[in-house]
């Protein structure tokens, strides 16, 4: 398995007790040791208003991480387009791009100030899932339904502060043509105006798309002949139809002569299995803040942790995320992420991890490229 690369996504993520400076230092850290480890790329996550994640802007945090190091890919994963232009994309990468060429992916992703549009159904999907498996095992929990979200005023700011005021986000797939367009320097405006962002025309960057479905997205990736990010880790349940709903849509183009798809997964490894779970203990805690509305919380502690008093409906909360993290010995978890790799079709997989304490953290992914490369 180790001709499947392995990559890494960091949320940047405050533990309790500790500070953003302190996360952001870890970050550069993890991305210098992961580069030594092996891993292929690292990508940076967007979030806002959440005390436990100090990723606020891709841009910025890769730009200082690729000043830190030589060889690793850098990257977003991804920026959010519901409240940015195209223009500021290209411009923002393109001078990361000038200083560090060819080593930059820029994933774009729909949400972001945008306001949530109505959700589709459940896809078919070539894979068949019984009793909630595919037919290697692997879990494909029920849809997630975040429609108790939709009313949430601390969402509905987030929107706000995002936006200009009277703003309208524009068409995510018009705005990516608009990216591609300015990227090669074919960008013209409806009255046939040119427009040439320096920096940024001609950078060296690799442009993915993330999502979690079947549905805009992976159409958008597939009819550019993007490369695709499939999100295990976020949506578990509708990862089977975003991968096929890519390579269904799919067309080739310069850069890509067939469909590439990365899946992400949440992971923890542990010297053994009781080690890893000890240091996962904070996991489900961390998720319900998130599906409560409330924002990530700073990663608790296994102590802190294990203080709160969980009812029936905070398990249903957070059980499809906890249910499909893998946490064990560097075996285990390997097994796990072979099995993922084989019912999506994963031509690689994207890796991340939370742990209270960074030391931690940095020890899972080394074990785990350890174990990796044995296989």
């Amino acid at each position: 398995m180790s001709g499947i690369p392995l990559g890494v996504l960091d949320l940047v993520p405050v533990s309790s007790g500790s500070t953003a400076a302190e996360a952001l230092h870890r970050t550069i850290d993890l991305a210098q040791q992961t580069e030594r480890f092996g891993y292929t790329r690292y990508w940076f996550a967007e979030h806002h208003l959440n005390p436990g994640v100090a990723g606020t802007s891709p841009a910025v945090v890769l730009a200082l991480t690729a000043s830190a190091t030589s060889t690793i890919r850098i990257g977003s994963g991804a920026v959010l387009l519901g409240h940015r232009t195209a223009l500021s994309t290209v411009e923002e990468f393109g001078l990361i791009d000038a200083l560090h060429p060819g080593r930059l992916d820029l994933g774009l992703g729909r949400s972001g100030g945008r306001p949530p549009g109505k959700t589709t159904g459940p896809l078919p999907t070539a894979t068949p899932v019984v009793d909630g498996r595919t037919p290697n095992g692997l879990l494909i929990p029920p849809r997630f339904s975040f429609a108790h979200l939709l009313g949430s005023p601390r969402i509905a700011l987030q929107r706000h502060l995002l936006q200009q005021p009277n703003a309208q986000a524009q068409d995510y797939g018009e705005q990516v043509d608009d990216i591609l367009a300015l990227l090669r320097g074919e960008y013209r405006s409806a009255d046939g105006i040119e427009a040439h962002a320096v920096p940024g025309e001609g950078a060296e960057l690799q442009v993915w798309i993330l999502g979690s479905s079947g549905g805009e997205s992976a159409q958008v990736a597939g009819r550019n002949g993007l490369r695709f990010g499939a999100n295990y880790h976020v949506s578990p349940a509708t990862v089977l139809e975003a991968a096929e709903g890519y390579r269904a849509a799919f067309q080739p183009s310069e850069d890509l002569d067939k469909p590439y798809v990365s899946v992400s997964a949440d992971v923890v490894v542990g010297e053994d299995d009781a080690t890893a779970r000890e240091l996962a203990t904070g996991y489900g805690l961390w998720v319900r803040s998130i599906r409560t509305a409330e924002g990530a919380i700073p990663f608790p502690s296994p102590e802190q942790a294990r203080t709160h008093a969980w009812t029936d409906a905070d398990r249903t909360l957070v059980a499809d995320r906890v249910d499909t993290q893998f946490v064990g010995s560097p075996g285990r978890v390997a097994d796990r992420l072979e099995q993922l790799q084989e019912a999506t079709g994963a031509d690689e997989l994207i890796i991340t991890t939370i742990a209270h304490d960074h030391a931690d953290r940095v020890r899972s992914y080394q074990l785990l490229a350890e174990e990796w490369q044995r296989r």
